[in-house]
């Protein structure tokens, strides 16, 4: 079991220097089971008193490392790679961070774009005809624009300095501000210029033309170069509150669970790459944090990418986004990561889906559990939500939540502990019938408007329907406000199933995998010939967006005959 200690209060944000130590000899490597998690807390948070979920997510936000077991109080530990994401400790941090948000919020960045093409259009407007009014709009929004690049100077610190586009973006504006102060300064009104011959006032209207014309070159290139803080933004949209890897000049929704274990969304290309990480930043943080000793896991089965800029090493697990891996694709996963974490201390290894939080949490619980850093599946759900998620950017739990996600890690923990991580003995059964309770309050309120499929490892092998009862009979009690299903012809099944209820009815909303509601499980870990799903563990009524349709005791229950296997 994961083992949870207290170190001494003090700042260790900036200390690496342990990374990797221990009281081991040099020819020696920790085992995966050799290894606890130690989370050093943050000094508000009391031994014994951590009773909160805010409080228990905190302290798996802080300081960690991996530790043999044994090593006592005399072993060291790193602080996240990714730095401290605890809150400001100081006033000055705490409005850098505020202001910070202001200034790379989707709707500044909206507002500096519509501005920059305002100011482009007053610039033509005033260069083909003098027009006064226009010229001052114009000095008020470049002041603007050093106001913005002030601000970012405020909440960057010295990184602003870092980054060489910063820099061009501060000189151009700065430059700019001045020549446009310096000629508002000596200009004349423009009816003036028109009553003027003289060769002193043609030099000073060519050479306002001239500021005009530089003016327009500089909203060109602030408009191209808007283009990366949008982007900016859009992908901190996108990404929400999942912690992010915010230094060496990287910004990537990547975080590591573990010093070894890193987790991230899918490497873009195109148009996706605008609001997700791009594969060649993707690339490049590898190429560079962990060059020859990575390897990446693609969880997703609806797309792939360029495995060249990987160096070819990626692995494939083909699972369906909301959905679960198979059994045998755990215990496959979990083999070849053990294989490649003990070939060298310093491997460490990637895994992502689309979004990298729901197959991605549930792989990487997966191992957590196999190499014997967490024993139970719930303990390795809550750490990977609170290390994915960064509180300092909002409340919201980034973990799995799926339910069947979560599910089929309680199998694995299972598949470890009982069945010495191989598959269980097979279980072949047949659905005798299916009770769905609380349902008067979903549609029609009797499951005439639903109709339902069965699915082995994948593919569609029994259908039926609720309101004309192909396949089926149903009978609904009025006193329980359930309805019972006597399914006719179903096939025996086994291994991994899914099954789903569909429905046409447009007031009933459909969430993951276009169904109101579906779930999986595994035929080999049916006890009694029963299985109870209750609203929160059923896949879309879980969400609390759902519960004004699915109320408290909505349930599903399903009842088995098990079948005889000859093999």
């Amino acid at each position: 079991m994961a083992s949870y200690e207290r170190f001494d209060d003090k700042d260790t944000a900036g200390d690496n220097s342990a990374v990797g130590q221990t009281n081991m000899g040099p020819s020696e490597v920790a085992k995966p089971s050799d290894v606890k998690v130690v989370i050093a807390k943050p000094a508000n948070i009391i031994e014994g008193r951590v009773n909160t979920p805010d409080q228990k997510q905190q302290q798996h936000q802080s300081l960690f490392y991996l530790a043999p077991e044994g090593a006592g109080d005399s072993s060291q530990y790193i602080t996240d790679p990714a730095g401290d994401p605890l809150e400001p400790k100081t006033v000055l941090q705490s409005l850098q961070v505020h202001i910070r948000r202001v200034v790379e919020h989707i709707a500044f960045r909206l507002v500096t774009v519509i501005l920059i093409i305002v100011d482009f259009i007053f610039v033509v407007v005033d260069l083909a005809s003098c027009v006064d009014v226009l010229e001052k709009i114009s000095h008020v929004i470049i002041s603007y624009f050093l106001l913005e690049v002030a601000l970012r100077i405020f909440c960057l610190g010295r990184t602003f300095f870092y980054n060489w586009l910063d820099v061009v973006d501060m000189l151009i504006v700065l430059v700019s501000f001045v020549l446009d102060m310096v000629f508002a300064g000596i200009s004349t009104p423009c009816e003036d210029e028109e009553k003027n011959n003289n060769a002193g006032y043609i030099r000073l209207v060519v050479i306002g033309r001239v500021v005009r014309i530089v003016r327009l070159l500089r909203l060109i290139y602030l408009m191209i170069n808007q283009r990366r803080h949008v982007q900016t933004a859009t992908r901190r949209i996108v990404s929400q509150n999942k912690r992010r890897f915010q230094r060496d000049g990287f910004d990537l929704d990547l975080c590591y669970i573990t010093e070894r274990i890193i987790a991230m969304s899918f490497p873009s290309t195109g148009l996706m790459a605008f609001y997700r990480n791009p594969i060649e930043e993707v690339a490049r943080f590898f190429n560079t944090k962990h060059r020859g000793h990575y390897r990446i896991y693609n969880l997703c089965s609806e797309r792939d990418y360029d495995e060249t800029l990987f160096f070819n090493n990626v692995e494939r697990v083909y699972i369906d986004d909301h959905n679960v891996p198979k059994l045998k694709d755990m215990l496959d996963f979990t083999e070849n990561v053990r294989d490649w974490m003990a070939a060298d201390p310093k491997n460490v290894i990637a895994i992502h889906c689309k979004g990298g939080k729901g197959r991605t949490g549930t792989m990487i619980c997966v191992w957590l559990i196999d190499s014997g850093i967490f024993e139970e599946a719930q303990e390795s759900l809550q750490y990977f939500g609170d290390r994915r998620t960064d509180l300092t950017k909002g409340k919201t739990f980034q973990g799995v939540e799926t339910p069947s996600q979560s599910r089929y890690v309680g199998y694995y923990e299972k598949l470890k502990n009982e069945y010495n991580r191989q598959l269980p003995p097979r279980k072949v059964l047949k659905i005798q019938s299916l009770r769905i309770e609380s349902i008067g309050n979903v549609g029609h309120g009797d499951g005439s408007d639903f109709r339902m499929e069965l699915r082995q490892d994948g593919l569609l092998i029994y259908e039926c329907n609720l309101g004309t009862q192909v396949n089926c009979k149903v009978i609904k009690y009025t006193d329980t406000d359930s309805i019972a299903m006597e399914l006719e012809n179903c096939p025996n099944i086994e291994g991994d199933i899914k099954i789903m209820f569909h429905t046409t009815n447009k007031r009933i909303p459909k969430d993951y995998d276009n169904c109101p509601f579906y779930f999986w499980f595994h035929t080999s870990f049916i006890n009694d010939n029963r299985l109870y799903l209750s609203r929160d563990e059923l896949d879309n009524p879980h969400k609390k967006k759902r519960h004004h349709l699915y109320k408290d005791n909505f349930a599903v229950e399903l009842k088995f005959e098990e079948v005889k296997d000859d093999l």
